[in-house]
């Protein structure tokens, strides 16, 4: 099983594809009545899709974005005008990560913790390792 796309609302839809388009996202979907797109992310296979919803209500959701650095993508936000709600920081469960949120209000990290960091910590359960 894989995870293929994960689907967020948005209040409104142009600021959504914009807000998108300025996380480096490629745009691959857009529906006939313009309230539903999906797009690519710079790596990986999983996509994004937003939906116009003008009632949204964002939920404790908190979507992960790994990259390599996460400071040169932070400042690269900021430069793009992004306003984030904490600056890149070090966490105690071995992971730098930031945080900010669209105009919408659903949440967003750009992390980097490297792939034994991310998938095999110290404290990972002892289940075996299917790479």
């Amino acid at each position: 099983m894989d995870l293929n796309q994960v689907t967020i609302p948005v209040r409104d839809f142009e600021e959504g594809v914009a807000f998108c388009s300025v996380l480096g996202f490629r745009q691959i979907v857009h529906n006939g009545d313009g309230r539903y797109a999906r797009f690519e992310l710079p790596s990986g296979s999983t996509t994004l899709s937003l939906y116009e919803d003008r009632t949204a209500c964002p939920g404790d959701t908190v979507l992960y974005l790994e990259v390599d650095d996460v400071d040169r993508k932070y400042a690269d936000l900021r430069a793009a005008g992004l306003v984030f709600q904490t600056a890149p920081a070090d966490q105690d469960w071995r992971w730098r990560e930031a945080h900010f949120v669209d105009p919408t209000g659903n949440r967003f990290c750009p992390y980097h913790a490297g792939a034994e960091e991310r998938r095999f910590p110290p404290w990972r359960l002892n289940v075996a390792r299917d790479e």
